[in-house]
């Protein structure tokens, strides 16, 4: 079955949050850039105010994606909502995006791609300008999204599939492999408030057994502004993984990814260079 498929794609988990311009942003990137009957579960955790769920219910009734939408009477928790999204789907892969994120096109069908490349791969985290480890243009740094989303997706569609490591799963969106999961177990909603560090822990633990997490470089999904832990998250993840920090610590010093972005960074100016002669020529 070939991965542009939408039944071979992963299902598209979507936390829906309280910025409703983000959200509407959201929802308009994901089906410009996602294939049509592609499953998306938008899951509410008593967050949206009545003009989230009235855009939400426009999108449902226009979307050429293959859409549910919940919603719950009180909220649950971050951690402990998108935990019970991910045990509905037991066995599953799918993918889990920031409500406030922007999919470039084809970004779906390069992480399904990514995880069927190699069963080792239990998460695969696609570039973001606001992607910490998996930031592109500059490692770390919070860029403006891209200008041109269309020639940014070109560029990264160019881009030789290697899927090298990075140190855990970033928030932006992450593609999450339905057996390792359930290797792992869930997420652990007791110790994390934030999403932002309860994946880095499930990346963490995955690592531990022997997957692999990492950089889909064929893709690319923007956001706005970066994730981050809520209050005592990173105090849980020292205490329970010591040496977390400084692995992140040395992974930002010694840039292991250089020469990928670099690599970026001349198929952007490439595509820039063959539209250029399109037009003009």
């Amino acid at each position: 079955m070939s991965l542009t498929s939408a039944a071979a794609l992963p299902v598209i988990l979507l936390p829906v949050g309280v910025d409703d311009e983000a959200l509407d942003a959201c929802l308009a990137a994901l089906d410009a850039g996602t294939p049509a009957g592609t499953q998306v579960w938008l899951a509410d955790d008593a967050q949206s105010g009545p003009r989230g769920a009235a855009l939400i219910r426009r999108w449902l009734a226009n979307t050429r994606l293959k859409a549910d939408y919940t919603r719950r009477s009180q909220p649950l928790g971050e951690v402990a909502h998108l935990d019970e999204m991910l045990t509905a789907c037991a066995g599953m892969d799918v993918v889990v995006l920031a409500p406030d994120a922007q999919p470039l096109p084809g970004w779906l069908t390069h992480l399904a791609a990514c995880l069927a490349s190699d069963a080792s791969i239990a998460t695969a985290t696609p570039w973001c300008n606001a992607g910490e480890s998996a930031a592109w243009p500059r490692l770390g740094e919070v860029s403006p999204p891209p200008a041109d989303p269309q020639r940014t997706a070109q560029a990264c569609a160019a881009m030789a599939a290697t899927y090298p490591e990075l140190p855990a799963a970033v928030s932006h969106a992450v593609a999450l492999r339905g057996r390792a999961r359930a290797r792992a177990g869930g997420l652990d909603p007791h110790s994390y408030q934030s999403g932002y560090a309860a994946l880095i822990d499930l990346s963490l633990r995955l690592s531990g057994l022997g997957w692999r997490n990492v950089l889909c470089e064929t893709a690319f999904v923007a956001r706005g502004s970066e994730g981050g832990p809520a209050d005592g998250d990173m105090d849980a993840l020292a205490t329970r993984w010591p040496d977390w920090n400084a692995r992140l610590a040395r992974f930002l010093m010694n840039d292991p990814l250089h020469e990928v972005r670099a690599r970026l960074d001349a198929c952007h100016a490439q595509v820039g260079t063959e539209l250029q002669r399109e037009l003009f020529g």
